[in-house]
């Protein structure tokens, strides 16, 4: 959500700034900016909508001379999107020019006081009121203070990038809440909310920590705490390449990532098992301690929490530990009660979902131990939690997540199987066999995507379809739920998910002529009731679209279009079900001419809340 890049360096800011901010636009955003530093003024350019509507005023980049400068990718939040409402914003001189993610929550007071010490706003936006509190506190003297007295005063997440007239050799950043990286190389140095809009120019980056300050020179740069107090710190290296962040030759990310889960799923799994056990080293548990847990609390956001859902049926089946999923937005408001002896999981592809890390610092001040489960080395969760299980996807810039996904699912597999051995919930025979099979899934997720053209001929016949219902019980409710997200959110069509026994209860009065419906049926003991489910559905003139697995070819009585999956284990099946449903989202987007990587009003990385 909103994108940040800055350079100072020895080559022209601001071709080297258009570049990151288009690495960033999967975050989602609405307009753009530049402020690039000549040495003489801060000159800023902003324009709405697309990032090459500010390449085209700009002459990509060409017109703005200076080798410091900052660039910005918004998200509206407060104020509509408009050239006016864009970053950079400046104080009231010019001198000042400042881009900001996050959302400062006490805005509206500070406004109402910097107007009363005669500052006027021109635009509607948070920020705005840090770049004139900045330039009450600064007067001419030093930055570092002004920074650190807003820091004071702002309430809420921030990530600041900030150029002062005064210091045409030094670029400031600050961060709270908001991710925030520095990057270093010999031509220049960067600040960045993301790796891939740097990682054309160096692999070696600085995480910046809550409530520190940066100050980059083209020398080098240094870090500071809240009270100007230096520290030190470590240099890490990015170590996938920058083809892994390219499209490779796909028409969209979300079809490259698609077809890079059996890889993805087998770079998390692989790892993790030595000599036929499962060994997760950086669990940090004791078998000890797996065998006194009581409870697991599972907390996410979108997919995450789906993955959540799923793994409340397999790891309760498992282990036999009662599990309770949490919507991370939903956590902290309901007060909640936290066993001791148990452990909290928060699932994150950015390790950045504000709503997630909440929950996590809310469940470290009563005492119970967290594991992150994220993609995003160094991010903030993986740097919070207690203990942190990497899903090894690789980037993921489409908005709509596919191998992450997947591969939050593989590393809750693995949670579970683990627990259920040492806790002797699983015979060493159904171990055996199941991991057998979890090492046979890259292969079938494989096998699934050859069978592409016919779910993109389906996909066509249902472009303008205005209403789509998904159906399961057990893990195919939850599958569903993630079938019905990936739909809506790239096709705009709506869509919704139910347990297929909630039928009767509402939901089948929406059924009328024509009306898709996609039943997923992958549980053997099940079969029987979603036939049931399904001719309730038929019989109302409803259309089935059935995905099941191979063998059950009886659905394909009262089905309109079938899809099978590779025979599993019963507790695998969401890793295969869920790849033709996101390959009919896929789909579905691309005959609708839409955008598939940056579907509108969403972002990759909700970095507010």
């Amino acid at each position: 959500m909103c994108g940040i890049v800055g350079y100072i360096g020895k080559e022209q800011a601001a071709p080297i700034l258009l570049d990151g901010l288009a690495k960033l636009e999967y975050r989602g955003y609405d307009s753009a900016g530049l402020a690039v530093y000549d040495g003489k003024e801060i000159e800023v350019v902003k324009a709405k909508g697309r990032l090459q509507a500010l390449r085209d005023l700009t002459g990509d980049g060409k017109s703005l001379q200076g080798t410091l400068g900052i660039g910005h990718t918004r998200w509206a939040t407060h104020g509509e999107p408009s050239v006016v409402n864009a970053h950079p914003h400046y104080n009231k001189s010019r001198t000042i020019a400042v881009v900001h993610n996050g959302i400062i929550e006490n805005y509206q007071p500070l406004r109402d006081k910097m107007t009363k010490k005669g500052y006027s706003f021109v635009s509607e936006t948070d920020t705005e009121v840090v770049a004139h509190l900045l330039d009450y506190y600064y007067k001419g003297g030093n930055p570092l203070e002004a920074l650190a007295k807003v820091m004071h005063r702002v309430q809420g997440s921030y990530a600041f990038g900030v150029l002062f007239k005064d210091y045409p050799d030094q670029l400031f950043a600050v961060r709270k809440d908001s991710p925030l990286i520095v990057g270093v190389s010999a031509e220049g140095n960067f600040i960045a909310s993301d790796v891939p809009a740097i990682l054309k120019y160096t692999r070696e980056v600085y995480f910046i920590e809550n409530r520190e300050i940066c100050q980059l020179s083209r020398e080098g740069v240094s870090f500071f705490n809240e009270d100007l107090e230096p520290i030190g710190k470590e240099t890490k290296t990015i170590e996938w390449d920058i083809e892994a962040a390219e499209k490779g030759g796909y028409e969209h990310f979300m079809l490259k990532e698609i077809y890079e889960q059996p890889k993805a799923v087998l770079d998390t799994i692989n790892p993790r098992i030595k000599d036929d056990r499962i060994v997760i080293d950086e669990l940090g548990l004791s078998e000890e301690d797996i065998r006194k847990l009581k409870r697991i609390y599972i907390i996410g956001c979108g997919s995450a929490y789906h993955v959540g859902v799923t793994s409340k049926y397999i790891v309760e089946k498992l282990t036999r530990i009662p599990v309770e999923v949490d919507l991370a937005s939903e956590f902290r408001y309901r007060d909640p009660i936290l066993e001791q002896d148990s452990i909290v999981i928060i699932i994150s592809q950015s390790g950045e979902t504000a709503d997630s890390l909440a929950a996590l610092r809310k469940s470290q001040e009563m005492g119970v131990r967290v594991l992150g489960i994220v993609n995003v080395v160094g991010s903030t969760i993986a740097r919070e939690a207690d203990n942190v299980l990497y899903t090894w996807a690789g980037p993921e810039i489409s908005v709509a997540t596919t191998k992450a996904y997947s591969t939050q699912l593989a590393a809750m597999y693995l949670l579970a199987m683990l627990f259920g051995d040492v806790r002797g919930t699983i015979s060493a025979e159904e171990y055996s066999a199941m991991l057998e099979e979890l090492r046979s899934l890259p292969e079938k997720i494989q096998e699934i995507l050859g069978d592409k053209e016919r779910i993109q001929w389906f996909a066509s016949k249902y472009a303008n379809a205005q209403d789509v219902f998904f159906l399961g019980r057990g893990v195919d409710y939850a599958t569903s739920l993630e079938g019905s997200l990936k739909l809506k959110e790239i096709s705009y069509i709506h869509s919704e998910a139910y347990a297929a026994g909630e039928l009767k209860h509402g939901t089948i009065s929406l059924i009328e002529d024509g009306v898709l419906t996609v039943a997923v049926v992958t549980q053997p003991d099940l079969y029987e009731k979603m036939s049931s489910n399904i001719v309730e559905v038929k019989t109302r003139g409803g259309y089935i679209f059935t995905l099941t697995n191979k063998g059950n070819y009886a659905m394909e009585d009262h089905s309109d279009f079938t899809v099978y999956i590779p025979k599993t284990h019963p507790c695998f099946t969401p890793s295969l079900a869920v790849i033709p449903l996101q390959l009919f989202g896929y789909y579905v987007s691309v005959a609708k001419g839409l955008d598939v990587d940056k579907p509108r009003n969403l972002a990759k990385s909700v970095t507010v809340e």
